[in-house]
């Protein structure tokens, strides 16, 4: 597939952020062609439901003749779960950022405590069991996954293998992957990463993410 001008993109934040940490990502994708939007949802307030058809209007209001999500963490399960479901006709590719799809063992670990459950939100069962793949949705799925382990998720718990500080790098495996990279970047420093966004405008163009180290 080639990529049309006028292909639309959004990008939808994980858990306790907002949309705005996007605004650099968001920049980088359209000076690489794409008429990219940031998705803002109530992490913690909403259900993860709810969420998913929030996020169903968003894309059903987007002009663009092709639509990709990029998803971030809890993003990422959003965007499975909206495929799954209540996906536009338009929508052509998905790209997760660090996402936990198999569930989270930081979550699982949060869980454990009723006043450390309540940092997981609504999406508590989605972040400790993971979701459940797509099938024979014709949708092309891109996974990025970052090995540069540090960050919070390292003071709740033990990550066995390779980790991005939050996020195992297994944890981020589903079946039915496009394509896959490991990228020498943490769970939160995706967010910034000028190589990410380049790795993920190649993934929207072409369906491939390009030379690298697969997972």
């Amino acid at each position: 597939m080639t990529n049309k001008p006028d292909d639309s993109v959004v990008i939808v934040h994980g858990l306790w952020l907002h949309g705005a940490v996007f605004e650099l990502f968001r920049r980088r994708l359209r000076q690489s062609g794409f008429d990219a939007r940031a998705f803002s949802y109530a992490s913690m307030r909403q259900g993860f439901e709810h969420n998913v058809r929030a996020l169903a209007r968003c894309v059903e209001a987007l002009r663009g003749q092709r639509v990709h999500l990029v998803g971030h963490s809890l993003g990422g399960l959003l965007c499975l779960r909206y495929a799954a479901t209540l996906a536009d006709a338009r929508l052509v590719r998905i790209v997760l950022l660090g996402s936990p799809v198999r569930g989270s063992s930081v979550a699982r670990r949060l869980a454990e405590r009723p006043w450390s459950k309540r940092l997981l939100g609504s999406a508590w069962r989605e972040l400790t069991q993971g979701i459940a793949p797509l099938t024979s949705s014709g949708i092309e799925i891109g996974v990025i996954a970052g090995n540069l382990g540090m960050g919070l998720g390292r003071v709740v718990t033990s990550l066995s293998g390779p980790h991005d500080g939050t996020v195992t790098v297994s944890e981020t495996q589903i079946t039915g992957i496009t394509d896959s990279i490991l990228l020498p970047v943490t769970h939160t420093g995706m967010i910034f990463s000028a190589s990410v966004a380049d790795r993920v405008a190649q993934f929207l163009h072409s369906g491939k993410f390009g030379a690298g180290p697969s997972i």
